[in-house]
């Protein structure tokens, strides 16, 4: 289960190269890691509570 925590980093450094490869500054692609951060944690505590209650 604590591989799930490094998903939000993948995907944010997966947007960073995204954003480099397309001449993008960080601060206009702000948007999308509140997006992947929200998503992501959404994700996490869903499976954390299908564990829990499977246990």
């Amino acid at each position: 289960m604590g591989r799930m925590l490094f998903v939000p980093i993948i995907l944010c450094l997966l947007w960073i190269l995204f954003l480099r490869f397309f001449g993008i500054p960080l601060k206009k692609g702000k948007q999308g890691f509140i997006w992947i951060i929200g998503v992501s944690s959404l994700l996490i505590v869903m499976l954390t509570i299908a564990l829990w209650l499977t246990r």
